[in-house]
């Protein structure tokens, strides 16, 4: 008991006297990150603001906490992000990657877990007769050429005093834990980009029916004015201009053909299949009211946002990284030992106990000179956490920007749509006024083609606002950090952490970061 206490005593003076000698850092303490964000949002929309209309965005809940099957009513844009979710191979690399995160916790995990081996050898020695070994070997009657025959068992264990592996483990299960949150932040930008192309696909339909109408129109009064040419009531100069005109509009439906191609392309890619027509209702394109976003609080953006619960969960993976590499300055203590038979003559290798070897030592080894790997390590690992420290803040602070500049948008697009939409319908009654000054010969053809023109121009660029409203609401729920399951993503970690195997019952004080 007495030899146990000093023992004990020694080691702690030691370990007192090795940490004395722990270089100071050279950037001083760790940082503290800042969690401070503002009480609400620098907009005039307020705390509150959302996109005009109803629907699945009305609930009194922040939008970030909707799930997206709620927050989308379409049900082809939902069949869409279910296949999404299920075959887009950027987020299956990403499963990979959070595989490989839970490995890398068995790793360290058994690092500091006792080691158990067997083993087993034989050989022929031959040592000179002028040795010790020899003459002790020639007295007792042996052959020169001896042999050894050895089997047993060998263990070894490096307590984990200071918990510098621990700690290494802990770091690692926190960073499996972030390729999960990255991997939500992955699903969040993967269903806004659907559901914004999406949009884009349905108001690309809609820009293509209104030309095709133009261009119908167009060549009825082309038509009509050939007629009046031969009557001598318009001149070729009219139908040149007009032809013309036609020729411009039949040159913007070409163009939104190739642009629907390639948007529906770009979805059957994301989605993870090949080229393939994408089905879609773009009828009531311009009656769809994006779905309210309820901002909520900035508060909430620390753990709804996936990115920012990433960048958390690194910084505290590197402040644990730093206590790893700070214990590396202290001894380690370890136990050898190893019990089996060995002889010289295997007729007599399981004789017991006459055979019978065994040892047991405990090592405490602790660096004194030429430490500057362990001094690099610890310096390393401050920068890291340093950095760590640094995009946290940098991502909190983009959280923020991006929810600021997309209730602005909002806002704003829905009050450019009720201008655009009064110089549409302004310029529709211009195009049904200039025909009838025409045909009254009281206004000249460019009149005409001057009120059809701007009233095409007007109603693609109402439509282009419109899809620009639906896409500011997507991207605001991301913002946000709406669009990912929590569930699902806990189903995933108990999964992984499952696999990668759970502590011994002996070790579960010790399974939380310290």
């Amino acid at each position: 008991m007495m030899t146990s206490q000093r023992a004990c005593r020694g080691l702690l003076l030691v370990a007192l006297v090795a940490a004395g000698c722990v270089p100071d850092l050279p950037q001083g303490e760790p940082l503290e990150a800042d969690r401070e964000v503002p009480d609400g949002w620098s907009t005039s929309g307020g705390e509150d603001t959302g996109s005009a209309g109803g629907g699945a965005g009305e609930s009194s809940r922040p939008s970030a906490q909707v799930d997206w099957r709620e927050f989308f009513s379409d049900p082809h844009l939902v069949a869409l992000i279910e296949t999404a979710l299920a075959q887009n191979q950027e987020l299956n690399i990403m499963v990979q990657e959070n595989l490989l995160a839970s490995y890398e916790i068995m790793v360290r995990r058994g690092e500091y877990l006792p080691r158990l081996g067997v083993g087993a050898s034989a050989g022929i020695e031959r040592v000179g007769r002028n040795s010790s070994q020899g003459r002790s070997d020639e007295m007792a009657g042996l052959d020169e050429d001896l042999q050894d025959y050895r089997f047993g068992l060998s263990a070894s264990w490096e307590i984990d005093v200071w918990r510098r592996m621990r700690n290494a483990r802990d770091a690692a299960q926190l960073r499996y834990l972030a390729t999960i949150e990255e991997r939500g932040f992955m699903v969040t930008r993967l269903v806004a980009e659907i559901a914004s192309l999406y949009y884009e696909l349905l108001a690309l339909d809609q820009q293509a029916e209104v030309v095709a109408h133009s261009i119908e129109l167009q060549r009825d009064t082309l038509e009509l004015l050939r007629l009046q040419m031969q009557a001598a009531r318009a001149t070729a100069l009219a139908v040149s201009r007009f032809e013309a005109e036609l020729a411009d509009f039949e040159s913007r439906q070409y163009d939104i053909r190739q642009r629907i191609v390639e948007t529906e392309n770009r979805i059957n890619f994301l989605v993870g299949r090949f080229p393939q027509p994408v089905e879609r209702n773009s009828g009531s394109f311009m009656e769809t009211e994006p779905a309210v976003v309820r901002a909520g609080l900035p508060t909430e953006l620390l753990e709804n946002r996936p990115d920012v619960r990433a960048a958390e969960l690194q910084m505290e993976a590197a402040e644990l990284d730093v206590r790893s590499a700070r214990a590396r300055f202290y001894p380690a203590l370890s136990l050898e030992a190893g019990v089996g038979y060995g002889s010289f003559d295997i007729r007599h290798l399981i004789d017991t106990p006459g055979s019978l070897l065994y040892n047991l030592f405990a090592n405490l080894t602790a660096p004194l000179l030429n430490r500057n790997a362990i001094t690099a390590g610890y310096y390393s690992a401050d920068a890291r956490q340093r950095q760590a420290v640094i995009g946290y803040e940098r991502a909190i602070l983009t959280a923020y920007m991006e929810v600021v500049n997309r209730l602005s948008l909002i806002e704003n697009l829905g009050r450019s749509f009720e201008a655009r939409a009064r110089r549409v319908e302004r310029l529709t009654d211009s195009i049904e006024i200039s025909n009838t000054l025409f045909d009254s010969a009281r206004a000249d053809y460019l009149e005409v083609l001057t009120a059809r023109r701007d009233s095409l121009d007007a109603q693609m660029e109402l439509i282009e606002t419109k899809q620009r409203q639906m896409t500011a609401a997507v991207r605001l729920y991301q913002a946000l950090g709406g669009g990912w399951s929590r569930e699902a993503s806990a189903r995933a970690d108990a999964r992984a952490s499952a696999d990668a195997g759970d502590d011994e019952g002996a070790d579960a004080d010790a399974d939380a970061p310290r």
